[in-house]
């Protein structure tokens, strides 16, 4: 049988992967963490605005994505968009039409319901605009999910322009990482930020959700006790195998059935 480590970045996407869904221990108090763009969504937000709305700036986003940060290059092909005419109101139905999985709303709303320890951190390099858009069209919003949602910053402006800039400016101080997170932001000292910020919640366990090589940060910061759930054939994965260095379990899926099912894990014991 293939092992999990080869099947999570070698193999073509499988309707019915091997499965892994051993028991967790229980425990009292933890912190969920998800990625947005392909890990709680089913698509990436960036992308997916110019796949509905301008494919020639979607063209452009490929041009220009080894060329530019990718914060300023996503601010920018915005820019052109508000050129081309596209309103506010064209964008948020966009936003609203882009892919999330049944699955996925299940497990993150049974976890709140079933484990009332557990908090959730969304932790992305999307903006604020679309996933505050996003998360009321999936039923997310009402009662809300997360504690805190850390992003990129962005806002309508008068003429209808959607602003996006990075979290940490170009104009201040930089973070350090050495891990390799973009300039606008080290999802690693995010969560050790949000950790410090809830240091009185002493999480028993940290749980990470995420697919892309800019999650590794934080997952190098896990510990022993600590897991990552960890999308198959994407950039997370092969970094955990090709670097090394990760202490914490990890779990890896590719359909949001299975994230479910290792969401469930987290959940107390059903009498």
């Amino acid at each position: 049988m293939v092992d999990q480590k080869t099947l999570a970045v070698h193999s073509v996407v499988l309707e019915d992967p091997p499965l892994d869904f051993d028991a967790l221990p229980p425990v009292s108090s933890q912190l969920v963490v998800f990625d947005f763009d392909w890990s709680l969504a089913d698509q990436d937000t960036d992308r997916w605005i110019h796949e509905l709305l301008s494919p020639r700036l979607r063209i452009e986003f490929v041009q220009k994505i080894s060329t530019m940060q990718f914060t300023d290059m996503c601010a920018y092909l915005l820019e052109e968009l508000h050129k081309e005419g596209h309103t506010p109101e064209a964008i948020q139905e966009a936003l609203r039409a882009m892919p999330m999985h049944p699955a996925m709303i299940r497990g993150v709303r049974s976890l709140q319901s079933h484990h009332h320890g557990t908090d959730f951190l969304l932790l992305s390099n999307s903006n604020e605009v679309y996933i505050h858009t996003i998360l009321p069209s999936k039923g997310l919003a009402e009662p809300p999910l997360f504690t805190e949602i850390v992003t990129n910053p962005a806002h309508w402006e008068p003429n209808g322009l959607l602003r996006l800039r990075r979290r940490i400016s170009p104009d201040g101080p930089q973070h350090a990482c050495k891990v390799g997170c973009s300039a606008n932001m080290c999802k690693g000292d995010e969560l050790d930020a949000f950790k410090q910020r809830h240091a009185d919640r002493k999480y028993e366990r940290i749980v990470y959700v995420g697919d892309g090589g800019n999650d590794f940060c934080p997952v190098k910061r896990l510990g022993p006790n600590d897991v990552a759930f960890v999308r198959r054939n994407r950039g997370l994965a092969r970094r955990i195998l090709q670097e090394g260095g990760v202490q914490c379990t990890v779990r890896y899926w590719t359909g949001a059935w299975e994230a479910e099912q290792l969401l469930n894990l987290l959940c107390p014991p059903r009498p």
